[in-house]
């Protein structure tokens, strides 16, 4: 069946009633959709496939700091409809989006079980987070989740975590890696190379004039990486393209606002709008200001020939 997103208990009700099929349900917020949650989601489609359940998803939107605790709240690895598609792209049948507001936030671990859990989403079998957390101040945890489950029928399977190298994958490890510039770590953690998607939006006009035709991404994606220069592949709707890509300020022609600015290898389109994904895969360099268009232009040549070095030794590796 297409997968399905709904945004209320009552959507998921009328869409599964009251003796349809029960889910096999994974509950968390999947910022990224690590090789941890991956895990975990693969854990739920393994029970539902050999049971005869729905899969399915239980997420959250806002996340939860950004109700609880506004001002330290992380910058997102996702929106919430990449994270649905990635979801989706799972394998994943249907998903349930619960709002979480001030009142949401009160209910106690007890009544989330049983309203959302037992009572709508009908659930057999659950997989958490080891270090899942749930309820009024997050007061809940596997344990917890794992008595109410005995009492309304719903087994829960507790997911070990994913270590690469000697660290656990988070949410929390990627954003940092991302802020830093780290983008081949995040990668090793997210199972693929940190993205962003939106949409391509028409420059100045200055660098195409001047120094070299980039391509400008517009995204609604809040965390960006360390500015600076970074070898990526842009996805646009007529293929894949190797790419040198500025995340930055523009310092040459005192820009005040970060874009992100992608010239393509082998490239000769005028684009002006339309979709655009830049992949990260490595970090070549700072940003930095330089005495004029010329000397600009002259780095960024040589950022092109690190591009095409770091995809020659990437084909051979």
């Amino acid at each position: 069946m297409p997968f399905g997103r709904f945004f209320s208990a009552e959507e998921w009700l009328a869409r599964f009633p009251a003796g349809s099929a029960p889910t096999a349900l994974a509950i968390g917020n999947f910022d990224g959709l690590h090789l941890g949650h991956q895990q975990i989601l693969r854990r739920v489609l393994e029970h539902a496939r050999q049971s005869g359940c729905v899969a399915a998803v239980l997420t959250f939107y806002p996340h939860p700091a950004k109700v609880l605790r506004p001002a330290d709240a992380p910058a997102l690895l996702m929106t919430l409809d990449q994270r649905l598609a990635a979801i989706a792209a799972m394998g994943i049948d249907a998903a349930l989006v619960a709002r979480f507001d001030a009142d949401f936030a009160k209910v106690s671990p007890e009544d989330f079980a049983r309203r959302y859990v037992a009572e709508a989403m009908h659930a057999h079998f659950v997989a958490v987070g080891a270090n899942f957390r749930f309820g009024y101040r997050q007061t809940g945890d596997v344990n917890a989740l794992t008595e109410i489950g005995r009492r309304c029928g719903f087994e829960v399977e507790s997911i070990a975590p994913v270590v690469v190298g000697d660290a656990i994958v988070s949410s929390t490890a990627i954003r940092k890696y991302v802020r830093e510039g780290q983008v081949e770590e995040a990668a090793r953690m997210l199972g693929r190379p940190y993205a962003l998607e939106g949409e391509i939006r028409p420059g100045t006009g200055v660098g195409r004039k001047l120094v070299v035709p980039t391509l400008n991404l517009h995204t609604q994606q809040e965390l960006l990486p360390k500015l600076g220069v970074y070898a990526t592949g842009v996805s646009l709707s007529g293929g894949i393209y190797h790419a040198a890509t500025n995340v930055g300020m523009r310092p040459t022609f005192d820009g005040t606002q970060v874009t992100i600015e992608s010239h393509l290898l082998d490239f000769s389109e005028d684009l002006a709008s339309g979709p655009m994904t830049v992949r990260f895969l490595a970090r070549l360099r700072d940003e930095m200001k330089f005495l004029g268009p010329e000397a600009l232009r002259q780095q960024i040549l040589a950022d092109i020939e690190d591009v095409r070095k770091y995809f020659l030794v990437s084909k051979k590796a």
